[in-house]
């Protein structure tokens, strides 16, 4: 593997899944053919009980541009999309001062976040 750009950003925790899924961590229940080492093995079983398993590039995109009126920083945004808060409770140690900038749009913020990115339950109450 060839290093394009080192150090080019934080990565959301679907990123992380998403490349050790490419690197063949979900293929290989005995987890002797995959070219993982057992360190991400253990990522990728982590990773796999979080938000990050039931969400997709068009989702967390989705959710950058509708977060534009809101003025988050990128690291904000990664934040909600790695914790995927379902409540203003949840939400208020991921934005510095919350209150302050967005006054009244924290219940909306958290219903935007609901929208995008469903729960694993209510994900597979919709796939019935």
């Amino acid at each position: 593997m060839k290093i394009l750009k080192e150090n080019a950003g934080p990565l959301t925790n679907f990123e992380v899944l998403d490349f050790l899924r490419s690197r063949g961590a979900a293929k290989d229940p005995t987890r002797v053919l995959a070219s993982v080492a057992p360190s991400e093995f253990k990522v990728y079983d982590y990773l796999e009980h979080t938000a990050a398993s039931s969400q997709t590039k068009e989702s967390i995109t989705e959710f950058a541009a509708k977060c534009k009126p809101y003025k988050l920083t990128k690291s904000e945004i990664i934040n909600i999309v790695n914790i995927r808060p379902s409540s203003s409770v949840e939400i208020y140690p991921l934005i510095e001062n919350l209150e302050a900038r967005l006054e009244e749009s924290v219940e909306e913020l958290v219903e935007l976040v609901l929208q995008v990115f469903p729960s694993s339950e209510e994900q597979s109450k919709s796939d019935e």
